[in-house]
């Protein structure tokens, strides 16, 4: 499970360093795809065929159904950490997510999120303000 949030930087080459508590989740290979809100979705390679499928499962003839297949799919990349746990992100990725030197990294359960550190706060300003009423929603999906 991935908890927590991180700061860290992008290096010249458009490598992440990860942090050390997940890289053993992460060691047989991991899935960089297009996140929403602007960021970058990091999955283990054997979280990923779960994933695949439910998204392969969504009806072919339903436009968004589509549409949200080739965004997911088409930007998606199979990647490997490096022996110091550093992951290259693609350039039409990091141009996707807008990040720059500095990055947060989210764990978020199953995956890792990947944001650049000015999308960020702005995200978590916005969110912060509306946590109570988005509480209450949820509490009405049996949260």
């Amino acid at each position: 499970m991935f908890l927590g949030e991180f700061q860290h930087s992008l290096d010249v080459k458009g490598r992440i360093i990860l942090p050390a508590k997940f890289r053993d989740a992460l060691a047989d290979g991991l899935v960089v795809t297009k996140g929403l809100e602007k960021c970058l979705f990091i999955f283990s390679r054997s979280e990923w065929p779960q994933l695949q499928a439910k998204v392969q499962s969504l009806p072919l003839a339903k436009r968004d159904a589509r549409k949200f297949s080739r965004f997911f799919f088409g930007g998606a990349t199979e990647e490997d950490l490096d022996k110091q746990g550093r992951v290259l992100i693609p350039e039409h990725l990091r141009q996707y997510a807008e990040l720059d030197r500095d990055i947060v990294i989210v764990g978020v359960s199953n995956r890792l999120e990947i944001w650049g550190k000015s999308n960020w706060n702005e995200y978590v300003e916005e969110a912060e303000s509306s946590y109570v009423e988005i509480a209450e929603e949820l509490t009405d999906l049996g949260l």
